[in-house]
């Protein structure tokens, strides 16, 4: 009887076509702008991402989301690195700079000062140069995206492509001369800003003058701590949060969450893509039914019950269902691959295929059910009239 049901919905090549790119329209869909949203999010704590070594961010206590700076005074440092269960903790600036280019524009950054001594908190990815190199008078070292975009130095000649910024190139920082001594490739920022990562005692000298200005704090736990413990303590001895990198993310992820429109934006063209697929699978669906009542009718005279018959619908509502879903987030992830390199945001997660998965099953189940009440309703004489 299932081959029965396969080969009613193969031979209607119209009906099966239909009902399958109503299942991809949906699932491409939400497995698209799902993956475009995720994107977003990732990178608004991108910086978290790319500092990945300290094991927990110390801040104050009203810090929002990342780029949200509430200096800290210096001797707060000291305060963390004398709680039981630390096994170092670290300085980090975090700011805003203009950088002067070589054209006289201005172009905003994001300025990082990481440690001194150790260099915890630099980029890991490098692409030129090496961290170590920050040690040299006037160094920095840029972003890959920000030294060919935001960053380069104008073309010499009219039409001609800009001149990315090279190993060796000089920046002005705050009225203050910085080299170019390192190229890193890192996660992109939600505002798409230049990262400029330098040492913390540089850091502060390029920003500009201020009381407060220790960002954060980065701290490595001792071997065998465990971190929410001692975030707790921290919190508890220092009147400071202390987050995770895990939860620093949350964190941010929350802030855009509940402060901007992005998630109301994204819902709509999901919901809108998920309704549409359902109107259009089950409108086709159903027309597809109605065509084969002929034969669905004859099968129940001849003794075929409406379990064997409500089956056979369910099958060819999971093959559709599963086609169109391969192929949507096929599609989804073809799109996402071609973007590569980019400014779009797309990051397909496992958890986003199983809800797409999950929404393609509902919208395949709800199709059937106004099939299955058609077939369960039918009576069998009604095949033999006329």
């Amino acid at each position: 009887m299932f081959l029965i049901a396969l080969k009613m919905l193969f031979n209607d090549k119209a009906k099966f076509f239909g009902i399958v790119m109503g299942v991809t329209l949906a699932s491409l869909v939400i497995a698209q702008q799902g993956s475009i949203f995720t994107g977003l999010m990732s990178r608004t704590f991108g910086a978290i991402t790319d500092i990945s070594y300290p094991h927990i961010w110390v801040m104050d206590p009203k810090v929002q989301f990342i780029d949200d700076a509430k200096p800290l005074a210096d001797t707060r440092l000291f305060e963390v690195r004398s709680v039981e269960g630390v096994a170092w903790a670290v300085p980090l600036y975090k700011g805003m700079i203009r950088a002067r280019l070589q054209n006289g524009q201005f172009q905003n950054c994001n300025l990082y000062g990481i440690d001194d001594t150790t260099l915890i908190g630099g980029p890991s990815r490098m692409v030129e140069g090496r961290l170590e190199d920050l040690r040299r008078a006037d160094s920095v070292i840029v972003d890959f995206d920000g030294a060919t975009s935001r960053l380069a130095k104008p073309p010499t000649r009219p039409g001609e492509p800009p001149t990315p910024l090279q190993v060796g190139d000089t920046l002005e920082l705050n009225d203050r001369r910085a080299v170019v001594v390192g190229i890193h490739r890192g996660t992109r920022t939600f505002q798409s800003q230049p990262n400029i990562f330098t040492t913390y005692s540089r850091a502060v000298s390029f920003a500009p003058r201020e009381r407060k200005l220790l960002t954060f704090v980065l701290v490595g736990a001792a071997e065998g701590q465990d971190l929410q413990e001692l975030c707790d303590r921290i919190a508890t001895q220092t009147g400071l949060a202390a987050y995770t990198s895990d939860q620093f993310k949350m964190l941010t992820v929350s802030y855009f969450l509940r402060n901007t429109g992005i998630p109301i934006n994204f819902g709509i063209a999901v919901a809108l893509g998920f309704l549409v697929g359902t109107l259009i699978t089950g409108f086709m669906f159903y027309s597809f039914t109605l065509d084969n009542l002929r034969y669905l009718g004859t099968l129940k005279a001849m003794g075929v019950g409406d379990t064997q018959l409500m089956l056979m619908i369910l099958l060819q509502a999971v093959v559709v269902g599963a086609i169109g879903f391969g192929i949507g987030v096929g599609g989804a992830a073809l799109f996402g691959n071609s973007m590569r390199g980019t400014q779009l945001a797309f990051r397909m997660t496992w958890q986003l295929l199983v809800i797409a998965g999950g929404a393609t099953t509902i919208i395949c189940m709800l199709a059937a059910m106004l099939s299955v009440r058609k077939v369960i309703a039918l009576e069998p004489a009604v095949v033999f009239k006329g």
